[in-house]
C-alpha cells in the first residue's frame, strides 16, 4: 500500500505505507485514511520534522561511535540500535516530503494525502 501527497504547489509525492506512516506519526496525523496539512499547520510540521531528524542523526552519529568500542556489550548494544533505525535515514525519508512542504507554505497552498 503506498500514500499519496498532494499539494497544488508541486508534483505528487508517492509514499510506501511504512515510511509514510511513520512521518505523519511525528505529525501526530492520522493514518489509514486521507488528511490534510494546511497552510497554517505547515510550519509547525516543519519544526516537528527538523527535531525529528536531529535526533535520529544524534542517535546514529552515537551508534557508529559506539561500534568503534571494543567493548563486546556495548558492539551489541550498538548492533540493536543499528537494525532498528535502519539503513534509510529519516534525513533521507523526510528530504522530499519536507521539500513539498516548504513549497506548499511559500504559495500558500496546503498538502492533503490519500491511501
Amino acid at each position: 500500500m503506498a500514500y499519496t501527497f498532494q499539494s497544488r504547489a508541486t508534483a505528487d509525492l508517492i509514499m510506501l505505507k511504512a515510511s509514510a506512516e511513520q512521518i505523519l506519526k511525528l505529525l501526530d496525523k492520522p493514518f489509514g485514511e486521507s488528511g490534510i496539512i494546511s497552510v497554517e499547520q505547515i510550519p509547525q510540521a516543519l519544526e516537528l520534522l527538523d527535531h525529528a531528524v536531529a535526533q535520529d542523526d544524534a542517535r546514529r552519529k552515537a551508534m557508529e561511535e559506539s561500534i568503534n568500542d571494543a567493548s563486546e556489550e556495548v558492539s551489541e548494544q550498538a548492533a540493536e540500535v543499528s537494525a532498528e533505525l535502519g539503513a534509510v535515514s529519516l534525513r533521507q525519508r523526510v528530504l522530499p516530503f519536507a521539500d513539498m512542504l516548504q513549497r506548499s507554505a511559500v504559495e500558500g497552498k496546503p498538502v492533503t494525502w490519500t491511501v
